[in-house]
Formats: structure tokens, C-alpha cells, sequence
């Protein structure tokens, strides 16, 4: 056996979710250990779009500033059916009674991971830790602890484990959870990197093909943002791990009759940030009724609630859990007695808080995908019925109904907690 360490309380996965879990616990006074089985924190994703929900939540982990003075508010988004060669342009209403700081911005992925482990003590993130099994122990006073095998041969026992490690994440599997399911889709991203000025205005571009959406966004004057979304097939499957062949198949075959903005930006790609892979989600009812939470043991982020990519609300998501979940044991922590369900009970409010709107989210992304995909299938009579509700209803009138949904205010942190298990 190897080496046996204790800690109060474990966040498997160094992602968004993670990082921003173990920031929102210090703020209430609670110390985390984050596993991170990379050598260093993951740069990969490109960039995501941060809707006014994130930013309440960035505000509450008190890491909004660090971000909003170096990242513009987009208002307007501008779709082009390439089939009929029609435009519609929609603003992205702004609520001024919420303050001017608050709207929808695009960050790279990396400056938001480097936000948040700022905020963290240095020891905090151990590196280079992949786990390898999950054991329930109970100890000698009936309290249970939790035993994470690494693939190092250590053991870290802990009191209160949050599972953080993605689309595929072995604590989702060990609470019982189902496999996430692939939506048919596959999408491709990128940063694209230019020597001087792009010169595109800062507005989000979207494209739409009889089962294609693609677009781009200006991050800056030299880095742009892109994106395609095309139905499965297996080319990916044989190319993910060759950048080159990756955007060769995207310019110069499923994009190729594309406007040439779009393949302006993506032959400006930085080959590195290249990405190509399936479009998974867990199914709504599982996320809903499924086992999320098992003692002191839960899921967070794309652990919990992996969705697709159609409504950008994957990291906001992922965003509020770390939010309410630390607010949910400082709540039970500053009311408990000397009850070792306290933590428990926590875990379980937390689950009870979140399980709805991230049944929700998935469905709506998966939904969303769909329709601007023209259906995805092989029905003609499908395909055609989806793309004209999208043509004619989606962008006019649904879309516009569901901003009130990323204006949701997560709420605060509460008041911190000044002893107890896990406190600094």
C-alpha cells in the first residue's frame, strides 16, 4: 500500500468547475485539496462564452473584476442562412437595473482557469494525480470517509469529496450516474491568431447549412474565436490527434463553400488550439433523478450536467454550482450541531438546488442543437421542418423568451464561516 494522507475535503478535476468549487469554498472559509491529473492546468477549450448568469457568479467568487475591464460586452449576434442567403441580426437585450458591467463576454478558457487559481493558496492544486478508484470506508465513531486511490499508489482519504473531472468522470460512475450520450454531432474550434488587425467588428457571427452551424467571434483586434458543428461521421475519429488534417477537412471540404470571413479565420488558425471530438450530454432525466449524490459524496459541472454546446451555458453552468454548493455547506455548517450529517445534508440541499435547472439546460442545449442543425437526420421531411421553424420562429421569437434564463442571479456566498472541519 502506498502512502495515506487525510484531508477534509477533495475536488477531483482541475477544470472550471473545479477551480472555481475550491475558490468559493475559501471564500466561506473552508480549505480544499484539488486533484488535477494533468502536469499543469488545462488550457484546452479555445474560448466560451460567459452569459450574464456566469458573471454573477464570477462576481460572488469575488474574480469578475479581474475579467470584465479586459473583455467587452457583445450585444448582437448576426446569423446567415446559407442556403437562402438571408440574414437576421439579434441583440442581446441588456438589463441596466442589473449594472453596466453585466452582459454576455467571450474569454479563452486559460485566462479564466488563471483567474481562479490566483485566488488559490499555491499548494492547493496537486498536479499530476489521475485517480484510479473510489473506496467508502467507515471509521470507528461511524463517520464514513471517502478513499481515492491515485495511479501513484497513494490513498488520500477525505470527509467530503466534489467530483470535477469532466464529461467522463469516474465519480459520476462510482455514484451510478449514466454514461454521457453522443447527440450525433461533432464540432471543431479554434483560435485563430492574426499578425495586425483583423479588422471584423466586434459582433458574433453565426452561419447556418442544411446541417452545419458555424461561426466566430473577435476576442480581440488579433484573436478570433471559431467554431463548426456538423453531423458525426468518422473522419474525426481518425484525425483528432492530427491538427493539420483536422483543419484541412474543415476548409477545404465541409466548409468550402463557405463566406470567405469564415475561412479568412480559420486558415489564420494556431494549430495547437485545434480541437475535434463528439458532442456528448447526459440525458436531462438522469441528471433530474439520477444519483448525483451518494453520503459526502457529489458531482459538480460537466461531472453533473455535460451538455452540449448550442445555448453556451457548459462553464456558466458549471460556474453556479461552485456558487451554490459552497453556499449550501456554509449554510449547514453555521446551523449544525454535533451531527455528522451536516455535510450530508448539504450535499443533498445542493443536489435538490441544482438538479432541475441543469435538467433543463441539457434539454434546452440538445433541443437548441437540433433546430439550428435543421434536425440532424435523414428524414428530409424532418430536416425540412426543423429549418423552417428555425427560419421563421426560432431567432424571431424563442430565443428572445429565454434571456430571462442566463439573467438568473446564483446569489451570494453567505457569511464566512470562522471554525470547523476543512476551515483555514
Amino acid at each position: 500500500m502506498g502512502m495515506v494522507e487525510n484531508e477534509e475535503i477533495v475536488i477531483v478535476g482541475g477544470g472550471i468547475a473545479g477551480l472555481a468549487t475550491a475558490v468559493a469554498l475559501k471564500r466561506v472559509g473552508f480549505q480544499a485539496r484539488v486533484l488535477e491529473r494533468h502536469h499543469e492546468l488545462r488550457a484546452g477549450g479555445t474560448a466560451l462564452g460567459l452569459a450574464p448568469n456566469a458573471w454573477y457568479a464570477l462576481r460572488a467568487l469575488g474574480v469578475d473584476r479581474k475579467l470584465t475591464s479586459t473583455h467587452q460586452i457583445f450585444t448582437k449576434t448576426v446569423v446567415t442562412n446559407l442556403e437562402t442567403g438571408d440574414t437576421q441580426a439579434m441583440a442581446f437585450p441588456m438589463k441596466k437595473d442589473r449594472g453596466d458591467d453585466i452582459g454576455a463576454r467571450y474569454v479563452q478558457r486559460k485566462t479564466l482557469l488563471k483567474a481562479l487559481a490566483e485566488e488559490l493558496p499555491p499548494d492547493t492544486i496537486r498536479f499530476s494525480s489521475k485517480l484510479i478508484s473510489i473506496k467508502s470506508e467507515t471509521l470507528q465513531d461511524s463517520s464514513k470517509v471517502t478513499a481515492l486511490h491515485l495511479d501513484d499508489g497513494s490513498i488520500i482519504k477525505s470527509k467530503v469529496v466534489i467530483g470535477c473531472d469532466g464529461v467522463h468522470s469516474a465519480v459520476a460512475q462510482w455514484l451510478g450516474l449514466s454514461q454521457p450520450l453522443n447527440s450525433g454531432r461533432s464540432a471543431a474550434y479554434g483560435l485563430a491568431v492574426f499578425p495586425e488587425d483583423h479588422g471584423f467588428e466586434m459582433l458574433v457571427r453565426q452561419y447556418l447549412g442544411g446541417s452545419v452551424r458555424a461561426g466566430f467571434i473577435p476576442l480581440n483586434s488579433k484573436e478570433v474565436y471559431w467554431f463548426f458543428l456538423h453531423k458525426s461521421s468518422s473522419f474525426e475519429q481518425d484525425t483528432s490527434m492530427s491538427p493539420e488534417l483536422i483543419l484541412k477537412e474543415v476548409t477545404d471540404n465541409l466548409a468550402k463553400d463557405f463566406p470567405s470571413d469564415f475561412l479568412l479565420v480559420a486558415k489564420h488558425t494556431d494549430l495547437s488550439t485545434l480541437a475535434w471530438g463528439p458532442l456528448r450530454f447526459r440525458a436531462p432525466w438522469n441528471v433530474a433523478f439520477g444519483r448525483t449524490q451518494n453520503g459526502n459524496v457529489t458531482v459538480a459541472g460537466d461531472a453533473m450536467h455535460p451538455m452540449t454546446p448550442d445555448i453556451g451555458q457548459g462553464g456558466c453552468s458549471a460556474l453556479e454550482d461552485a456558487v451554490i454548493l459552497a453556499r449550501c455547506l456554509n449554510q449547514a455548517h453555521a446551523t449544525a450541531t454535533e451531527s455528522q450529517c451536516w455535510v450530508e445534508n448539504a450535499l443533498k440541499r445542493y443536489v435538490d438546488e441544482r438538479r432541475w435547472r441543469a435538467a433543463c439546460m441539457v434539454a434546452g442545449s440538445w433541443l437548441s442543437g437540433m433546430v439550428h442543425q435543421g434536425g440532424c437526420g435523414d428524414r428530409q421531411w424532418w430536416s425540412r421542418a426543423t429549418r423552417w421553424f428555425r427560419d421563421r420562429f426560432l431567432y424571431k421569437f424563442v430565443l428572445p423568451k429565454l434571456v430571462n434564463f442566463v439573467w438568473t442571479d446564483c446569489g451570494d456566498l453567505g457569511s464566512p464561516v470562522t471554525h470547523g472541519a476543512g476551515s483555514k
